[in-house]
């Protein structure tokens, strides 16, 4: 159901105390009248702190830094007509038993009469005595349809027309903005460019960036890289085409389900990071970092809230891309026993969240360690699907020498020979063969001279690749990979 089908029910079946957790207020109060518009008609008064009620015939300044006469105004006040009160920020005064207290005694009355208390507050905040009395209701960020007709409504008044495309992908991208910040940046926008258009995508973006910076627990990265940057991994990269097109409206309409995400788990260095950033890029998506360790406050109970918080941040800028970069370290089961459960409890509401689901919020997480995340994470149902990433084969060593140096040489690339160096580099990582060449390349530069081929072998017998340095531990995990109980990356290993 909607906002408005939810709020003109409660309102039906005579729901005394409603509160809804927005900073929207101007927004959520239009939208209340143009409920009571619809609806039968009902005096709307406002109230708060500073001014009191605003709109109140009688008498001015009523309830002026006075919540008590605030409610006892709502109590005398006669009942010919029917009445919604609106009280901002009046979650503030429930520590005070005097406010409770008579907030308790007038439930009992509003019952009997056609009145309503509608509390406004930026969040939820509800103490035990009166939790019985209260409904919550969700107030969310504008839709597309809110936001294509405020972007349509600006547009009209600067006499300016857009194609269809460029309008729903500037609809698309203010996603996750309030109409007030919507407003805000189509005005840095005029006074900066003169016009809207395609290019103003990036300012928008700029204002999201600052939005999830505030959160201190989402990150907003940009990225250039694309899965052509990432050499190898044809299974994955074939998935990942076939989903390019999932998040449009063909998609929906073909009845194709929302994509989860992935759990792309293997050998450190292997490319798994960059290959999450890639599909942002090439899917033309936002991506979102989130650093799971400030999910972890020391606040019984804020940790779990956190978590909420971040689920409703990556849910209003949707469609987008979560990034959990080594999600095993914060599930380690093995280090979870000493935290009062605090982790399974953050595990608990995340699994839930990434089951239930159907925002278009795809998560792509990654693992070094398979075998510490916990069962429960990695069944069926919360990914779309499990890859495993190893250490590259030859030909994916020349695909990734060939990626690299064309990156650093492009000119000279073919002076390079990539066959010797991806011969000379087994058992190296991605991440590996990239020091490998920065290494080649501090010899040449102290030297005052071009780097070569041999400059980057004499770069690789500098390292020492991880798998030499935990051998067991990597080939135990390639075998494992092979034994067909998880979906390879690579079209052979």
């Amino acid at each position: 159901m909607t906002f408005i089908e939810d709020f003109n029910l409660l309102l039906k079946a005579r729901y005394s105390i409603i509160y809804i957790s927005t900073n929207e207020e101007d927004r959520l109060e239009y939208t209340i009248r143009n409920c009571i518009k619809l609806g039968k008609n009902r005096a709307v008064y406002t109230w708060d702190f500073i001014d009191g009620f605003l709109n109140n015939p009688n008498k001015k300044e009523i309830g002026k830094r006075n919540p008590l006469q605030a409610l006892e105004f709502i109590e005398k006040l006669t009942v010919d007509n029917p009445a919604l009160f609106l009280l901002k920020d009046f979650n503030k005064f429930f520590s005070d038993i005097t406010i409770a207290r008579k907030l308790r005694n007038l439930s009992r009355l509003l019952k009997t009469q056609p009145k309503t208390i509608i509390i406004v507050a930026t969040k939820v905040d509800i103490p035990d005595e009166i939790r019985e009395l209260v409904t919550v209701l969700e107030f969310n960020l504008p839709d597309t349809n809110e936001i294509r007709q405020e972007l349509t409504r600006l547009l009209n008044l600067l006499d300016q027309d857009l194609e269809k495309t460029d309008l729903e992908n500037l609809v698309r991208s203010c996603q996750g903005l309030s109409i007030e910040r919507i407003r805000r940046v189509l005005s840095k926008i005029i006074a900066s460019n003169q016009i809207i258009d395609n290019s103003s995508i990036s300012i928008i973006l700029n204002e999201k960036r600052q939005i999830i910076n505030q959160t201190q627990i989402l990150e907003f990265c940009s990225t250039s890289q694309t899965l052509d940057d990432v050499g190898g991994l044809d299974n994955l990269k074939l998935w990942l085409d076939q989903r390019t097109e999932s998040f449009s409206e063909k998609a929906v309409s073909y009845g194709l389900p929302v994509p989860r995400g992935l759990l792309l788990v293997g050998v450190q260095g292997t490319g798994k990071s960059l290959t999450a950033k890639a599909i942002a890029h090439d899917w033309q998506l936002p991506l979102l970092r989130l650093d799971f360790g400030k999910l972890f406050a020391g606040i019984v109970g804020e940790s779990e809230s956190r978590v909420r918080e971040m689920i409703r941040v990556a849910e209003a800028l949707a469609p987008c891309v979560l990034w959990i970069d080594e999600i095993d370290k914060s599930f380690n089961q093995n280090d979870a026993k000493g935290d009062s459960g605090t982790t399974n409890r953050v595990l608990a509401t995340f699994i839930t969240w990434l089951s239930e689901k159907t925002s278009q919020v795809f998560v792509v997480a990654t693992a070094n360690n398979f075998e510490v995340l916990p069962l429960e994470l990695i069944r069926k149902g919360r990914f779309d699907e499990i890859f495993f990433v190893g250490l590259p084969i030859e030909d994916e060593r020349k695909k990734i020498f060939t990626v690299l140096l064309s990156q650093i040489r492009p000119e000279s690339i073919n002076d390079f020979n990539i066959e010797q160096l991806s011969k000379k580099s087994a058992d190296f990582s991605g991440a590996e063969i990239y020091q490998a060449i920065i290494e080649g390349m501090h010899i040449a530069f102290n030297e005052n001279r071009e780097f070569t081929t041999n400059d980057i072998l004499h770069g690789l017998t500098e390292i020492i690749p991880l798998a030499q340095l935990e051998g067991k531990k990597i080939q135990a995990l390639q075998q494992w990979a092979l034994s067909g109980r998880i979906r390879t990356a690579s079209s052979t290993l």
